[in-house]
């Protein structure tokens, strides 16, 4: 564990690195708004009633830049113990979730995906059979940047990974969840593979992934989220969560019956500082590692904040549209080692096919 003034250190540099690359990306806003306005007048004078939509082009950068990039995003994925998948193998074989999915929308994008699972694990830990089992049944004490990195390729796997690829990692989990089974400190008795457990776990992975791109990357219509929702219900049943919620309303009834079981627990706390502190994000994003963690606790709902006596932990106000910018650009940009890039290659579509807009300028009716 890092000591208080090693924190405090890398505090001042997150603040430092957000300042410069506000900066930059303000400028590249600005560059599109000048961009888009004059489209507007041009078609504007031609007759048509225009609506434009905030899309931006992908980035393909400079190759020294791009393969430092590569590297580090690559390092992310791997636990250091064999655990390699290549994404891009065996050609042709789909994944279990379609390409023109919301979901893969969602999880290409590295710094929503981070910012969301410390979002779901903040929730999965304040329910005392969840955390009891998490806690006393992983290494995460002990060798926390292995075990998020395992998690964060099982997602991968999940969504981009070829379908026989992907049920056989499941059923994995599965057989490694029969054996995981306890008594929580209050005396309640959990198992790993039950059900009830299983959907709460498979709820809030599903809300901290999706309100981490609808929040700072790309707002989602509510058709878009309620899609999203129901596209993971097939790979929820792999897992054994057999009531997974199929759209926000479900999930809001979830949350509304499960409140009562939540609770605040120091765990909570010794998680968040684990996750400021610990050497998790490659070298070039590790001094903003600390703002993505406030704004992962900004995302749970506010009931949930003050039950876990998390209020005012959270993003301050100017720092929303530091991690927006950084979210947006994410989203632009093409990286070789993202599992999202290689699965595109291997079911024979372009490697930037969810960088692409759909289109930036819609050109409706004559007036």
């Amino acid at each position: 564990m890092l000591g208080p003034s090693r924190c405090r250190r890398l505090s001042r540099m997150a603040r430092l690195s957000a300042k410069f690359y506000t900066r930059r990306l303000h400028f590249q806003g600005a560059r599109l708004i000048s961009h888009q306005v004059a489209q507007r007048s041009r078609l504007g004078a031609l007759g048509f009633v225009v609506e434009f939509v905030a899309v931006t082009a992908p980035i393909v950068l400079p190759w020294p830049l791009r393969s430092s990039l590569d590297a580090a995003a690559r390092a992310l994925l791997e636990p250091s113990d064999q655990s390699h998948i290549d994404f891009s193998r065996p050609r042709g074989e789909a994944a279990l979730i379609s390409p023109d999915s919301v979901s893969w929308r969602v999880f290409k994008n590295p710094i929503s995906v981070f910012i969301g699972g410390v979002t779901a694990v903040i929730m999965e830990l304040a329910e005392p059979r969840v955390r009891t089992g998490i806690w006393e049944h992983t290494t995460f004490r002990a060798n926390p940047i292995r075990r998020l990195r395992r998690t964060g390729l099982a997602a991968m796997v999940t969504i981009y990974g070829a379908r026989g690829t992907a049920e056989a990692m499941i059923a994995r989990v599965r057989r490694m969840h029969d054996v995981v089974a306890g008594t929580t400190p209050s005396g309640e008795v959990y198992h790993a593979n039950d059900p009830e457990l299983l959907t709460w776990v498979q709820g809030t992975a599903a809300y901290g992934f999706l309100q981490a791109y609808h929040a700072y990357v790309q707002p989602l219509s509510l058709s878009d989220r309620d899609r999203y929702y129901a596209e993971g219900i097939p790979v929820a049943g792999l897992y054994g969560a057999a009531r997974a919620p199929t759209s926000e309303a479900e999930l809001e009834r979830l949350f509304h019956a499960t409140a009562s079981r939540l609770e605040r627990s120091n765990i909570v706390f010794e998680f968040l500082a684990i996750m400021r502190c610990a050497p998790i994000l490659p070298l070039l994003l590790r001094p903003a590692q600390q703002l993505l963690v406030r704004a992962a606790v900004d995302l749970t709902p506010r009931w949930m904040r003050t039950l876990l006596g998390l209020a005012g932990q959270g993003l301050h106000a100017w720092e929303l549209e530091i991690v927006r910018q950084t979210g947006a650009f994410a989203n632009r940009l093409v990286l070789d080692s993202n599992p999202a890039v290689q699965a595109c290659r291997r079911i024979g579509l372009p490697p930037d096919y969810l960088f692409v807009p759909r289109g930036a300028v819609a050109v409706s009716t004559l007036t």
